[in-house]
């Protein structure tokens, strides 16, 4: 049974259950009518990300993030740069279509990057509830210095950062993925869902991160561990391949894993 890159993309955005608008998930190359020969999926598509799909014998790549370097899309500011050059001739060489899906796919019941990485770590009996962009979660309670090294080791992370008094003790924990980790998605969450610690994957350092510096100042016991951006949403991605598998069970479906993109000095 043949099955094209259209009626792949129609079987993850409808997986979601609403009509996004303004959405970035869209076919960055190729065409929808492309029978599909196989199905690489990654967290980013970054050049050898391109180059080990097409090596598997993939010509559907599906990603969470952009093609450019930019949520948005949009390429006027990578006007005669060579590394934007590259990669679009690689694109055009090989025909690799590349498929983003971003916000349907954090909006699957539950969300489903957030549930990935719940399962990474492997929590899912812990969980409270799921709310839009977060996990609530209740477990043994353990300081924070020891929660950031359980996450490390689970996650086989080659670091964590770790924020406020690394013993406060944690018991009611937030899990927000990717950039949710900013203040106005984190802060709010300490007092609304009595957290003790955060575990998020990015944010601007001078948000979430100096608030819980306060915080600790204070005496109030609070601690965030942050875990980067990729880390925390490339379990999410991972849990799409068997899913795929079962929509399309004659094509071959793989997971591309990258290097961190940070190394420590």
């Amino acid at each position: 049974m043949t099955v094209t890159v259209g009626e792949m993309m129609d079987a993850l955005i409808g997986r979601s259950g609403v009509s996004v608008e303004d959405t970035v998930d869209l076919l960055i190359t190729g065409s929808r009518d492309m029978v599909v020969q196989g199905i690489a999926v990654a967290f980013m598509p970054t050049r050898y990300v391109l180059e080990e799909a097409v090596r598997r014998g993939a010509n559907l790549l599906i990603v969470h993030e952009p093609m450019f370097f930019r949520h948005q899309g949009g390429v006027e500011f990578l006007e005669n740069d060579p590394v934007y050059a590259d990669k679009l001739a690689y694109l055009r060489d090989t025909g690799l279509a590349v498929f983003r899906l971003h916000d349907h796919i954090h909006r699957y019941h539950p969300d489903a990057i957030t549930a990935g990485l719940v399962e990474a770590l492997g929590w899912e009996q812990y969980v409270e509830k799921h709310l839009p962009t977060a996990a609530i979660l209740e477990i043994s309670e353990l300081t924070a210095a020891e929660l950031a090294a359980e996450v490390k080791s689970k996650l086989e992370l080659n670091y964590v950062r770790l924020g406020g008094d690394p013993g406060t003790m944690c018991r009611r924990i937030g899990i927000l993925v990717g950039y949710r980790g900013g203040g106005a998605s984190a802060i709010p969450l300490f007092h609304e869902e009595q957290l003790d610690v955060i575990i998020a994957g990015e944010g601007p350092e001078w948000e979430t991160p100096e608030y819980v510096r306060d915080a600790a100042q204070q005496g109030l016991a609070k601690a965030l561990i942050m875990i980067g951006h990729a880390e925390s949403e490339v379990p999410g991605m991972q849990r799409l391949v068997p899913w795929l598998q079962e929509k399309a069970p004659d094509v071959e479906v793989s997971f591309v894993a990258e290097k961190p993109v940070f190394r420590l000095i």
